[in-house]
């Protein structure tokens, strides 16, 4: 069996009074691609945030290379390969698309940097037709290829995904999935926040099902695609 990269156990987080997420535990073992799925306010993004360091945690553990990261910065985790594409995307407006992926990188001081910039554009084209465009003026599908980019200049031993195809047309939600299974195919570590739950566990190694701060289910993701109880609250069948 694969090594399990990043392991959270009965995980709790609360804004204030409210506990937001209620001890749940999953993990993510090397060379998966693993889809967390859920409505709106399930507690999916919370989630992610606490497992990079972006929202304190109120109880259980988190342990990433077999090491509790539990209040560890983000700035830390970044430089260790854990490395998080949030929603919304949080393009440097600014700055080109070039620039923007040279942030990705920031935490690096290797000899490497312009050779990962060229694999990006690899993978993203239409990045590279639009290098010195202000990624400001770029479409929301645009925006997220780049916000993408830049996390893969991290060199990211797992890459968290959190909502990538919130707000985009279906034609551009087809492009991003298919950019997320070439990503993972290229041997990247996963773990997929969506809301689009047919897309996400069709691409998924495995999945958890998130419900109101508590996963209720999980499984292979084509088995949890299947299930019936899935179908009927995620795909409206």
């Amino acid at each position: 069996m694969a090594a399990t990269l990043l392991k959270v156990s009965t995980l709790k987080v609360a804004y204030g009074g409210i506990q937001a997420v209620k001890g749940i535990s999953f993990e993510v073992r090397e060379g998966e691609l693993v889809s967390l799925i859920g409505a709106n306010g399930a507690g999916k993004t919370t989630t992610l945030k606490a497992v990079t360091g972006l929202q304190p945690v109120a109880g259980g553990d988190i342990e990433y290379l077999g090491q509790s990261i539990r209040g560890k910065g983000s700035w830390d985790l970044v430089k260790q390969g854990l490395v998080m594409v949030p929603e919304g995307r949080g393009v440097f407006a600014r700055m080109s698309i070039t620039e923007n992926l040279l942030m990705g990188a920031f935490v690096r001081r290797d000899s490497e940097i312009d050779a990962d910039i060229e694999k990006v554009f690899g993978i993203f084209p239409r990045l590279k037709e639009r290098r010195s465009q202000l990624a400001g003026t770029m479409s929301g599908g645009e925006q997220q290829m780049l916000a993408m980019g830049r996390a893969l200049m991290a060199r990211p031993k797992v890459l968290l995904l959190d909502e990538p195809s919130m707000g985009l047309s279906p034609i551009l939600v087809d492009t991003i999935f298919e950019v997320v299974g070439d990503i993972h195919g290229r041997g990247t570590t996963i773990l997929l926040v969506e809301q689009n739950a047919s897309r996400a566990l069709q691409i998924a190694s495995r999945g958890y099902v998130m419900d109101s701060g508590e996963i209720t289910m999980a499984g292979e993701g084509r088995q949890l695609l299947s299930d019936p109880r899935v179908r009927a609250a995620y795909l409206g069948e």
